[in-house]
């Protein structure tokens, strides 16, 4: 038997990396939403990430798309997954809502999308047919997920109709780019992807800052919560993400996303010394096996 490649190493870790770091997200949004409205942060966020990888496309030397409907494809996908996901929940979290109810609002993200595999034809491709075992995976993962951020609910007055619109808008954000650059969006570069669907989010984020009357504070908390934005959500974050869709089923990919709010809570216990309960601990381990039965590849049939 031969030993694993470094490739194949590399690809089996990406969902664990992927997890760790979109969980961060929400940390992030505590440490620099004090110091900026949330459409300015995400404006400044995105004109730095589109930076730093055109950079990296002229020293990589990276090809463009050549055909103008997968600019168009990917600019689509910029505007749900960047625009409208980041928008929404930095919003929510902006108006009051802890991150554990919107995390619970976003991870809503595998049902729905298994609902859409299921029932709108995308499903008669046997690659995206949702089985009987990964609808039990879904049950389970979210039953933990709600065991996790359960203790969240009655704390102060998180959910309001604006704050509770904006998580939902995210949740509806996401699902839907994420169905939709499976669907459409043709292999590219991850980095000149990355760019295309950055720049049209900060087209249709820019002029919701403007609207902004809240400053930006140019503080250390602001700069760190931006440098770690920049390097570590977008140009590590939304590249594995893209990397993912690419190579993995729809509902497979999304269902990691259950994993984020155990994730959140584990780093929100270290950074914040915010308490670990049993029913936190059960709904880790509850989440954890679900999200195995989603992804864990089917049994080839004995003869």
């Amino acid at each position: 038997m031969r030993s694993p490649a470094p490739n194949d190493a590399l690809i089996r870790a990406m969902p664990a990396v992927f997890v760790l770091i979109w969980s961060t997200g929400f940390i992030v949004a505590k440490y620099g939403l004090p110091y900026a409205p949330p459409m300015s942060f995400l404006a400044i966020r995105y004109a730095l990430s589109m930076l730093c990888f055109f950079v990296w496309i002229a020293i990589a030397r990276v090809a463009w798309p050549s055909s103008r409907v997968q600019w168009l494809h990917l600019a689509v996908t910029g505007i749900l997954i960047h625009g409208g996901y980041l928008g929404g929940v930095w919003s929510a979290i902006k108006g009051g809502m802890g991150s554990g109810l919107s995390a619970l609002v976003v991870g809503l993200q595998p049902v729905l999308t298994a609902v859409w595999v299921s029932q709108m034809g995308d499903a008669s491709r046997s690659e995206n047919r949702v089985s009987a075992r990964q609808w039990l995976g879904l049950v389970l993962g979210l039953a933990g997920l709600v065991l996790v951020v359960s203790r969240k609910f009655g704390a102060g007055n998180e959910a309001t109709l604006y704050t509770l619109g904006c998580a939902v808008f995210a949740l509806l954000s996401i699902t839907a780019g994420t169905l939709y650059q499976k669907r459409f969006v043709q292999p590219a570069d991850v980095r000149s992807a990355n760019a295309i669907q950055l720049g049209a989010a900060l087209l249709v984020t820019l002029p919701l800052a403007w609207l902004e009357t809240e400053a930006v504070q140019w503080t250390g908390g602001f700069m760190g919560a931006l440098a770690w934005s920049v390097l570590a959500l977008t140009l590590g974050g939304s590249s594995l993400l893209y990397m993912l869709i690419q190579r993995g089923a729809a509902t497979a990919v999304t269902s990691l996303l259950y994993l984020v709010p155990p994730t959140t809570a584990l780093m929100a216990w270290v950074l914040f010394g915010e308490t670990i309960t049993a029913v936190t601990v059960a709904g880790t381990v509850l989440t954890a096996l679900g999200v195995s039965l989603v992804v864990r590849p089917a049994r080839p049939l004995q003869p």
